[in-house]
């Protein structure tokens, strides 16, 4: 590479000659531009190095977080090479979601073109906020609003929508909407300086806890609805929430319905939901309506199947596969109900982090969170669009915009219909297997998406009667306690295994949910958990994962 100084330069500009070669061309220049390619593709190669049959990149090593408190900030510049190497030695450890052995929770491995697309948005840098810092991004975060809409059912001529920072970002919005609208629309100015509810299901995202803390709500005002034995909201418990509320007078801003929980994906009836908002709304003669926001991060996507043909089948998905995805349809098949959701396109829709998108169904909701464009002098003096006026971030990359945009594009419906299909046959598989061992109990047997929570048991204790009384019976908490210790034990030994490279990286819940007795003190059940999303997990995968759950707790009972 050729560096243009002279011996009269000061040393200054000798040094600026060379950071200018850390940076991407601005125009086109063949050697510079072969250095990028070049440096990028010697960085892949690092990583290539570090792979091997474990479902990680390189080896796991010990923490050394209190020699890094010790890190102080370089004096001298480094070479773009040392930079790259010290990169791909913090990636020694990463796990590779790809990888069919990786079943740990909803990260999906990312597609190419969206690695590009954040290729593109680290390169040149845009901000959404405002077209002219941001050009034809712009447009793809436009363009992809308009294509969801089109899937779930809302109408792309009203409805709107925006990137944000992740699926607690969607929450936020979704929540900030409700609080306006019960408030009148004077929150933004004047604070909020009344109570006001936020309801959602005891297996909501824990996100709701930062959303109503942040957003001055207060978390007293959180409001946790008892779930069912499929983990969706207790549609009675609402209705005997919401009329108590409304008999007092009482404000409710918004009523988060969970499209797919985290642990179990358990989905909200988000059709009934609206209807008893709306009957009540008619019958306490309500002025303002509680706002509904669906949190669909997860389930959007099987919005996909809305009109695929399960009669003719023309993938070829098993009985068990169809009668699965089916049944998440009836629910998730209702998104356009809602007055606002939350996607996240970096769950299951195999886009890198963070990719998340809320959407309402009418635009003019987004005018609650306007400011005057006065306040921001400096900006939108050109272009057309321009988000950052109700936006809370007043930086917003365009990076999850892009590679959403390039996933649809690539995927369209029938590869998204694939990718699912894939991860619940290959789930439902798996549930065979365990269910063939009388000592093994899936816990979200009604609950249809691509993950698995199962329990194991010791010999002697029959899984699927013991489960019952754990859940049920308060004269068994000592004993659902000592098989949760025992579960613990299990899942502490697959991950052994699958850090040495001979098994599957499955995941953990301490608590997927409580046992119906003890009030605030319930017991916490817990499971181990196969989150399947890798196209890579096949039927040797799976089979893996039922043999080493039998070879483990075999283990651990010739040690006893």
């Amino acid at each position: 590479m050729i560096l243009r100084v002279t011996a009269t330069e000061p040393p200054y500009l000798r040094l600026l000659q060379q950071l200018k070669t850390c940076f991407p061309g601005p125009v086109s220049e063949p050697v510079m531009d072969g250095y990028f390619v070049h440096t990028v593709s010697r960085f892949l190669d690092r990583l290539d190095d570090l792979k091997s049959a474990a479902p990680l990149l390189g080896q796991r090593r010990q923490d050394h977080y209190q020699e890094s408190l010790k890190e102080i900030f370089p004096e001298g510049t480094a070479t773009v090479e040392q930079v790259i190497g010290l990169l791909a030695e913090f990636c020694q450890g990463m796990p590779i979601w790809a990888h069919p052995n990786a079943q740990v929770n909803v990260i999906p491995p990312t597609t190419i073109p969206s690695i590009t697309a954040f290729i593109a948005a680290a390169i040149y840098n845009p901000n959404i906020i405002w077209d002219e810092y941001s050009a034809r991004f712009a447009e793809a975060e436009i363009q992809t609003v308009s294509m969801v809409s089109d899937l779930i059912g809302y109408d792309s001529q009203q409805s709107g929508g925006v990137f944000t920072f992740s699926g607690t970002g969607t929450n936020f919005y979704g929540c900030k909407l409700g609080i306006e609208k019960a408030l009148g629309g004077r929150a933004m100015a004047e604070g909020v300086r009344e109570d006001v509810q936020i309801i959602a299901s005891a297996a909501s995202h824990y996100s709701k806890l930062n959303v109503s803390g942040w957003l001055g709500v207060g978390m007293k005002n959180l409001v946790a609805i008892p779930t069912t034995g499929k983990n969706d909201m207790s549609l009675s418990h609402l209705e005997d929430h919401l009329r108590r509320t409304f008999d007092a007078g009482k404000k409710v801003g918004v009523i988060i319905a969970t499209m797919g929980t985290t642990d179990a994906f358990g989905l909200d009836d988000l059709g009934a939901i609206v209807r008893l908002r709306d009957q009540l709304a008619r019958e306490y003669n309500l002025a303002q309506p509680p706002h509904i926001h669906a949190d669909a991060v997860i389930g959007w996507v099987w919005s996909v199947f809305r009109d695929y043909d399960f009669a003719a089948n023309p993938l070829g998905f098993r009985a068990r596969t169809l009668k699965a995805v089916q049944h998440s349809l009836e629910r998730l098949g209702d998104l356009g109900q809602a007055d606002s959701l939350g996607i996240d396109f970096h769950k299951t829709g195999y886009a890198p982090y963070l990719s998340s998108l809320f959407m309402v169904k009418d635009r003019r909701d987004l005018t609650l969170l306007s400011r005057q464009p006065a306040e921001m002098p400096y900006l939108y003096q050109f272009g057309s669009y321009h988000p950052g006026i109700y936006t809370l971030e007043c930086s917003r990359p365009g990076s999850g915009a892009l590679a959403a945009f390039a996933n649809i594009r690539l995927l369209g419906k029938q590869g998204y219909r694939v990718l699912i299909g894939h991860a619940v046959e290959m789930a439902e598989m798996l549930r065979e297997r365990l269910e063939a061992h009388s000592f093994i109990q899936v816990v979200n047997d009604h609950n249809f998406g691509s993950v698995t929570l199962f329990r194991v048991y010791p010999p002697g204790v029959e899984a699927q009667a013991a489960y019952r009384r754990e859940v049920k019976d308060p004269a068994c908490r000592e004993e659902l306690e000592a098989h949760n210790f025992y579960n613990r034990r299990i899942f502490q030994l697959i991950h052994d295994r699958a850090m040495r490279g001979e098994g599957v990286l499955l995941s953990w819940t301490d608590a997927y949910r409580r046992a119906q007795y003890g009030g605030k003190e319930a017991p916490a059940i817990a499971a181990l958990k196969s989150y399947i999303l890798s196209p890579w997990t096949d039927l040797a995968a799976v089979d893996m994962v039922a043999r080493q759950v039998v070879e483990v707790r075999n283990q651990m009972e010739s040690e006893r």
